[in-house]
């Protein structure tokens, strides 16, 4: 069996991947700081290390890997990333995580390799109307994203790209866009929208809070369509930057109407204060579809009604992720 190392294994998208790996016949390597939060790994290893720690990565990668899912980063919902009290941490942690990993790939001789950028380092220019944000792949320079966590993606993005060139590193770089579903964070404070808006239409009865006006769009990709994305992409002769998510662009107030009507509910939103990032945000999936032959599902529905179900089951058997 091929030996897949994957970074990140405690995370959300890590621990389906993991799974999904497994059940396609490699051998799975994990690695985080921690296990994941909501169920068993199906790794088989999993070690708690540090990937800030160059002697830990040293130890963690050998000649035997095949290759490698770069998954582990700082990062969180809009809570976290665009206060700007975690700005240092974010940019830190992340980049010295990926120096770390592809300074070992080349000691070691691992040329696969396949990392999770982000559309958050695209422009905020391109994306201050709701109606019509601009995010082709093409689209990212002049660069000038919205939060250090943008920018640091958007850095790590060059960073693979470099060693790709200089060490003949087969590098796979995945710009995600709202990723959701099971087994990710949903009231730790680095919870997605649709997790924190399925939590909040789970424990409200008549009105629900949602930051900023409202109008804002996004679109969300569940998690299945996107365990799905990463396998092609590390598969394809696709070896530029490139978006996997959905085209199907929703307002937060929309989402809010969705979920509690698939919940039977009828709820008052109250627009109030709060972080927001930029006004408009989908994927464009142009160049997925002529480099892979492949985009991802939209169907938003059976992503929201898996979620809200699975954080129905968290909150009646008393679990939480906050500590």
């Amino acid at each position: 069996m091929k030996k897949v190392l994957v970074c990140g294994a405690g995370g959300f998208i890590g621990t389906h991947l993991v799974t999904s790996l497994k059940s396609k016949g490699f051998y799975v390597v994990g690695a985080d700081l921690k296990l994941p939060t909501y169920s068993e790994s199906d790794a088989d290893e999993f070690h708690i290390i540090d990937l800030r720690d160059q002697v830990e990565v040293k130890k963690l990668l050998t000649s035997e890997v095949y290759e490698i899912y770069q998954l582990a980063a700082d990062m969180g919902g809009a809570g976290y990333i665009f206060t700007g009290d975690n700005d240092a941490d974010i940019m830190h942690n992340s980049a010295i995580i990926n120096l770390n990993i592809l300074n070992e790939m080349v000691a070691k001789g691992i040329k696969r390799i396949l990392y999770t950028s982000s559309a958050c380092m695209y422009p905020s220019y391109n994306q201050t109307d709701p109606l019509n944000p601009l995010l082709s792949e093409e689209s990212a320079y002049p660069a000038n994203p919205d939060s250090e966590y943008g920018w640091e993606k958007l850095f790590s993005e060059r960073v693979y790209l470099s060693y790709a060139k200089n060490y003949n590193i087969r590098s796979r770089i995945v710009r995600l866009h709202n990723i959701f579903g099971p087994l990710g964070a949903w009231n730790n404070g680095k919870e997605k929208a649709p997790a924190a808006l399925c939590r909040k239409v789970i424990q409200s009865e008549s009105s629900i809070d949602v930051w900023g006006p409202g109008n804002q769009t996004r679109s969300f990709l569940y998690i299945e369509e996107c365990i799905e994305g990463l396998h092609r992409i590390m598969e394809s002769e696709c070896d530029i930057p490139i978006n996997l998510g959905s085209e199907r662009m929703i307002s937060i107030n929309d989402l809010v109407k969705l979920i509690a009507n698939r919940a039977g509910k009828n709820l008052t939103i109250n627009n109030i204060p709060g972080p927001l990032g930029v006004m408009g945000r989908n994927s464009h999936n142009k160049l997925i579809q002529e480099k892979i032959g492949w985009r991802p599902g939209e169907d938003l529905e059976y992503g929201i009604d898996k979620t809200y179900s699975w954080i129905c089951s968290q909150i009646s058997i008393g679990n939480t992720d906050k500590k």
